[in-house]
């Protein structure tokens, strides 16, 4: 036989190898994917953490990027996937006699992993153990997987594993499956590498949106100044495009109509999902809603303030019955309470209070904060120093915890307090070291890991990020405008 006769067949063996692994690899389904995993969604779900916008949000993008990372795996002829680092914060769902000792004080933990798998069974036992979840139901998809490879009836034929010579890859051109493997399996791409591969791009996308920021900018400023408004604001990140035309929407009303925007002085305004006002008083107006119902909203916005009145004056009240802790709405990216949902959870909690007066010196605990949840059963103390109090506490129970744990709650704000000015002070050096048009960072990321993210990137002194916009996240990416997302814990 002769060698090219000897290779063509050798290329057609090595084809039905890949196929017959490839079948094998993906005998779990999109579907069974989706059931085996019911345990983990219900644990890290991002509606679950309503109250916790820093932990939703980094949840909301883990669980992007995993599904994307099925996805791959289910693609006819796809090859091994690059390694992908996932965070998510996992809720405790044992019983309170169960629980483990990671957790944080708010009921649930933090869970970091590396998926390098290249088969669905693979990952989603992998993301199950990983965050120690049951997995005892995942016994009969084993057994069913085990079948298909043993079974000589199954549909996918019999399969002997073959270790090719490298001599076969560099003679064929074929791609070595082993070799890639290693490679997939290596540490994420260090900075300095994924600046010189992405920066022209960044680059390119930047200049391309100066025009549009320009315009933004110019709107933003127009309609602050005419209208005496407080402040623009935007609950997603939207693109620069995608800003402008709100703006221009709300620009062309202020024409049309004038008398109706009378009603908006003073206030910050927010474009978001819905409109309405939200906890912290800022006027919403829905990215999908017309023209008249912005005016049916703007109509409204004395009744608004009424409310809104009588929700600071129940904020004093229970603040004069708690020693002085103040009653804190934290207003996220992504994360809207409306006003009427406020009041009327402030308006429980002081029925609660006066249900049963407490003897707490009327500044025992002045300088503490504390915010309100409805679907919390046990009162606890978060990471920053804020307590975290269920809207129907046994009032006793809850001056006990409050005086128990107000020193921990000192020191845990003093030091929050301090790491807040550590990160302006090291960001503004940034700025300026760097050359940055902007640094900014997402809700996800807290300040202890931004201050370490920017003492770095001093230290590392890229000239590639000069005159660029930095957002400092979870993982790399261009944005559509340009901007540049990190993450806060990238490789060197």
């Amino acid at each position: 036989m002769s060698v090219s006769c000897l290779l063509r067949c050798i290329v057609r063996l090595k084809r039905k190898h890949v196929v017959t692994h490839l079948a094998q690899q993906r005998a779990l389904s999109g579907a069974d994917a989706v059931n085996a995993l019911r345990p983990f969604y219900f644990a890290v779900h991002p509606d679950f953490f309503g109250q916790h916008p820093r932990e939703r949000e980094v949840n909301e993008n883990s669980l992007k990027r995993l599904n994307g990372y099925l996805e791959n795996l289910q693609k006819p002829g796809s090859r091994s996937v690059q390694p992908m680092k996932l965070t998510f914060y996992v809720r405790d769902t044992k019983d309170s006699s169960d629980m483990q000792p990671d957790l944080l004080t708010s009921g649930f933990r933090s869970v970091s992993f590396t998926l390098h798998t290249n088969d669905v069974l693979s990952t989603v036992m992998n993301v199950l153990k990983s965050c120690s979840l049951p997995v005892e139901h995942m016994k009969g998809l084993n057994e069913s997987a085990e079948k298909s490879k043993s079974t000589p009836e199954a549909a996918v034929p019999f399969y002997r594993p073959i270790k090719w010579d490298k001599s076969y890859y560099t003679f064929t051109g074929f791609r070595d499956p082993e070799q890639e493997l290693q490679q997939a399996r290596r540490v994420e791409p260090t900075l300095s590498l994924w600046l010189r591969n992405n920066e022209p791009e960044a680059t390119k996308k930047h200049n391309a949106s100066l025009p549009r920021r320009e315009e933004l900018n110019r709107l933003k400023k127009e309609l602050c100044h005419k209208f005496d408004l407080a402040d623009i604001r935007w609950q997603r990140s939207w693109g620069v495009a995608h800003r402008c035309c709100q703006l221009q929407s709300l620009s062309r009303l202020s024409q049309q109509s004038p008398e109706a925007l009378i009603n908006l002085q003073g206030h910050t305004v927010v474009f978001a999902d819905q409109s309405g006002m939200n906890a912290s008083g800022h006027v919403m107006l829905g990215t999908m809603d017309v023209h008249h119902q912005w005016i049916k909203l703007f109509q409204q916005l004395p009744s608004y303030r009424s409310l809104q009145q009588q929700t600071d004056w129940l904020k004093e009240r229970i603040s004069l019955l708690l020693g002085g802790t103040q009653v804190v709405h934290l207003e996220r990216l992504g994360l809207v309470q409306p006003m009427a949902e406020h009041y009327s959870t402030l308006s429980t909690f002081h029925k609660t209070l006066m249900s049963r007066r407490l003897r707490l010196h009327p500044r025992s605990l002045q300088g503490l904060t504390m915010l309100l949840e409805n679907d919390r059963s046990n009162p606890s103390l978060h990471e920053m120093g804020h307590f975290i109090i269920p809207t129907n506490c046994d009032p006793p129970k809850l001056q006990v915890f409050l005086q128990s744990h107000a020193p921990e709650a000192r020191q845990r704000t003093q030091r929050k307090n301090q790491l807040q000015a550590e990160e302006e002070a090291v960001v503004k050096q940034c700025l300026q070291s760097l050359s940055l048009r902007s640094l900014s960072k997402e809700p996800s990321v807290s300040s202890s890991q931004m201050i370490l993210c920017c003492k770095r990137l001093l230290e590392q002194r890229s000239p590639l990020m000069q005159g660029l916009h930095v957002c400092v996240s979870h993982f790399y990416s261009v944005m559509q405008d340009g901007d540049l997302c990190l993450p806060w814990d990238w490789k060197s």
